[in-house]
């Protein structure tokens, strides 16, 4: 009991100066350092819109995350990709912490592909934080947008800002939403090995170096693994792919704060081969 009332007091002292920040989502983008700003799939509504532009499929995905083992600091979403002519629409909805202090997030997406090497995509979003005890409920509108181009046949870069407008949450002490920055780039070496490595920078904080990489093991089973800076996180994961359905299971370890076990499922509604 004293370990989660250590751990909750350390959160709610870096939530009461950065209130709602742009949380993961997506268990593959969690085994793999959350180095997924080159990624294409229904969890790119989190990490880079642009992904959506590459998604030709109805996909539909939920996470959960039980981060250090302690339910106060769950983080639940959902996401699904509508491809459309033109583009796709991706729709998703989070909600982090518990009855006392509650963050939710919902998105509205779009993603366009400019050929197969370069596409776009943005998104508006509307934040809550609710704190319990009389402090009410603050909803805010801000937006995200980002970009991917395939500079190589073997090689991606992909770029995401999240809030450039610093929209503010609160007049107390000129409380802002927090506004990253992200760029990176991943790397193919074969059909069943690719890299990813990415930087992030939130505009009042230290940059976050990420590595991770993705192994085929067989058909159906993907290995996944990465490290993190600022704090240090190792990442691990692996994912089964059972003809519609794609399981990940992934995991965070912190050297002072110990693991964050993440599950996630993301269905195809396109029957696949």
């Amino acid at each position: 009991m004293l370990q989660r009332i250590l751990i909750l007091l350390f959160f709610a002292s870096k939530l009461l100066f950065a209130g709602n920040e742009n949380q993961y989502a997506g268990a593959r983008s969690s085994g793999l350092a959350n180095a997924s700003v080159t990624l294409n799939d229904v969890w790119s509504s989190w990490h880079n819109q642009a992904g959506l532009g590459f998604v030709k499929n109805i996909t539909g995905g939920i996470f959960h995350e039980n981060r250090f083992l302690t339910k106060e600091l769950s983080l639940s979403a959902a996401a699904i990709a509508l491809p459309v002519k033109g583009g796709t629409f991706g729709l998703n909805f989070s909600s982090f912490g518990y009855k006392a202090y509650r963050e939710t997030k919902y998105g509205l997406a779009f993603g366009k592909s400019f050929g197969d090497k370069i596409a776009g995509g943005i998104q508006i979003d509307y934040l809550t934080t609710q704190i319990a005890d009389g402090y009410g409920k603050k909803g805010v509108l801000t937006g995200e947008a980002g970009f991917q181009f395939k500079l190589l046949k073997k090689l991606t870069i992909g770029a995401h800002i999240f809030n450039l407008s610093r929209t503010k949450i609160a007049d107390y002490n000129n409380e802002r939403i927090s506004t990253t920055i992200r760029l990176g780039f991943s790397y193919t070496f074969s059909d069943k090995v690719f890299v990813l490595v990415e930087t992030e920078k939130d505009i009042d904080e230290r940059p976050i170096l990420k590595a991770a990489t993705e192994y085929k093991v067989a058909k159906i089973l993907f290995l996944r693994a990465g490290v993190s800076t600022n704090p240090t996180l190792s990442s691990f994961g692996f994912g089964l792919f059972l003809k519609n359905v794609k399981l990940d299971f992934s995991a965070n370890y912190h050297s002072v704060l110990g693991f964050t076990p993440q599950f996630g499922l993301t269905y195809d509604f396109n029957k696949q081969e």
